[in-house]
Order: C-alpha cells, then structure tokens, then sequence
C-alpha cells in the first residue's frame, strides 16, 4: 500500500519499540506470552496514538492553507492534548470544543490532560453537553473565525477519517517489517477501539499486507454492533481513499462492549486493576479511558483461555496516561 501518495509532516521518526511482558504474563498465568507495541512513546507532548493520525491531518491543514485548528474530544481528551501540542509545534492557532459526556465532570482547574490544555496555551475552549452534535460545534466556530479572517481546519475527534487512519496503516505496516527484522510472529493482536481511526487503519494495514493475524478491538465507548459498523465503514473509506483492492471482510472486524462499564471515562474496577498491574510487574503506565479498559478486556481474555496455550499476543498501546492524574481519587479508594 503506498502512503508515499499523502503528505505528512515526519512526526513519527523511528518505529515504537515491541517488548515482551515476562512479569505480567507470569502474573496472568503464563499461559501466553503477551507483547506491547509501545506507541505511548510516540513523539508529542505526554506521547501516543494520536500522533501517527496528526502526523497526516495537520498535513493536509497546511496544504490547504490553515492558520488556525479547531477539533473535539472528551473533557480529557488526549487527542485534543495531542493536537493542541503539534499545532504549538507548527505555529497554528488551536481551538478545543470539549464535550462533557459525563455531567459536571468539566473542571476548568483539574489535573491531568485539562491542566496541559492550559499550559500549552490553546487559544480556546468550549464546553457543550454531552451528546452535542460535535461537527455542528466546530463548524460554527470555524464560520466565527473565518468571518474574523482566519483560515480554520477542522479535525475531527480523534483524528478519525480517512486522512487520520493513514497513521496506523503505516503502524501496521511497521510491525511487519519489525517482525521481519526482530525474528517475532503474533498469533493475535488485541487494540483499543473508540472513535475509530486506530482500529480502522490498523486492521487495514493487516489485511493489506495479509499478515494473517486476527485482530480484536475492544471498545470504550459505543454498543458492540455500532462500534464495529463505524470501524469498518472507515476502513473501506480510507482503503477506497488509497486505491486499496484487497478483499476487506465485515467478519475481520472484531469489537467487544463487555469492558466499558457504566460509560465512556467512567472507571471500572478491571481497569483499575489492569493499570495497576501492568504498572507494578512492568513499570509501563497505561491510561484510565482507553488503553486501560483495552488491557482489562485482554486480561480477561487470557483468563477465559480465549488465546490458545503458548500464543504470542501483541497489545497495542496508544498512550494517554497523562489522564491518569485526574483519577487520583479512583486509584486512591482502590488500593486502600
């Protein structure tokens, strides 16, 4: 697949690191032998996924002659932290509209990702309840500072079009090449799957360079079937952006609901105890919204044998942990 075609910008500059976990899978059993594919390390303040999607979307901003960059998320968003620091990067204006899905849970003076907004300086931030329609938001704040004389592009949240979903075909075909070059196969992948882009242009990286690795999302936010619908719907749209050919089957895609809990952001007692285990056997922080709900599906995977004994699975870690610091309280009550 040839992303030669795109512009990018050249955030990603070396590949992220794929380490074995001997400790933690020593602690699940010893069953299987789990990898991590640490993208929480990726460049951009406080690190992760988001940065392969910006990496082409702020490209194309720029190609199109924008001044200024307006996008969404969550009152913790890591990809509005994650845009915000590469537009600091590239000189451009960055405007957040903030959704809070969870009511009263927008603090203007809380830690973690909220906190980071502040000290990177975003040029604004709106709040809007939750369920709001978000392209609407950012729309009419682009025709406010378009009639103002600025050049505004919208990203989407979490970077999740076709453009953004670039970012993990190249992820995908990373691993390959890592594989090849490091002597290590996988006999599963597991990745978090929220708003899409990861899921979608990972999966179709796979399929692309037909590894031959099934590959399972596990969701954070969105029902079971919906959550596999948009996956897929964006993978035929990047694919068909790309000239893709390969036979791209509804079957490949794979999205659990079973470790959500009571809602998107709000803590499990699972994730609790996957950041806090991956923490204390392997020293790597997971983060409370995505990558740590992500873990605790996989964890229960392991459990309920759902990987033969002896496979090789490799978890993909998008970052955010900069969003622990705003659950002090939830780890608190936990270990106590």
């Amino acid at each position: 697949m040839n992303l030669a075609q795109f512009p990018r910008r050249g955030y990603v500059k070396h590949p992220t690191p794929v380490e074995p976990l001997p400790a933690f899978s020593k602690a699940l059993g010893g069953k299987v032998n789990i990898w991590i594919k640490r993208d929480d390390l990726l460049p951009g303040t406080g690190g992760g996924n988001k940065t392969r999607k910006l990496d082409f979307c702020i490209a194309d901003a720029l190609a199109k002659g924008a001044d200024t960059i307006i996008t969404c998320g969550a009152v913790q968003s890591n990809h509005c932290r994650l845009t915000l620091a590469w537009s600091v990067k590239e000189g451009l204006d960055c405007h957040l509209v903030l959704e809070e899905r969870v009511a009263g849970s927008y603090k203007p003076e809380s830690s973690g990702n909220n906190f980071l907004f502040q000290m990177m300086g975003v040029k604004s931030t709106t709040v809007v309840p939750g369920g709001s329609p978000m392209m609407q938001e950012m729309q009419k704040l682009a025709d406010k500072l378009a009639a103002s004389g600025r050049k505004p592009y919208i990203i989407p949240g979490g970077a999740s079009n076709h453009i953004g979903a670039l970012g993990y075909v190249q992820c995908a075909q990373e691993l390959q090449q890592q594989m090849f070059e490091q002597g290590f196969n996988f006999d599963h992948i597991v990745v978090p799957s929220g708003s899409a882009g990861t899921h979608a242009g990972f999966l179709l990286g796979i399929l692309g360079c037909n590894m031959n690795i099934p590959v399972t999302g596990v969701g954070v936010n969105r029902k079971k079937s919906v959550q596999e619908q948009a996956v897929y719907d964006l993978m035929l749209e990047t694919a068909n952006s790309m000239g893709v050919k390969t036979a791209l089957p509804r079957e490949s895609v794979v999205a659990y609901d079973d470790y959500v809990g009571p809602g998107y952001s709000l803590p499990t007692d699972a994730m609790v105890e996957a950041v806090t285990l991956l923490a204390r056997t392997e020293s790597i922080l997971l983060d409370p919204v995505y990558s740590g709900k992500a873990m605790s599906g996989l964890i229960d995977f392991v459990r309920k044998d759902k990987f033969p004994v002896g496979s090789n699975v490799l978890f993909l870690h998008t970052g955010g942990s900069p969003a622990l610091f705003a659950y002090l309280d939830t780890f608190h009550k936990s270990w106590a």
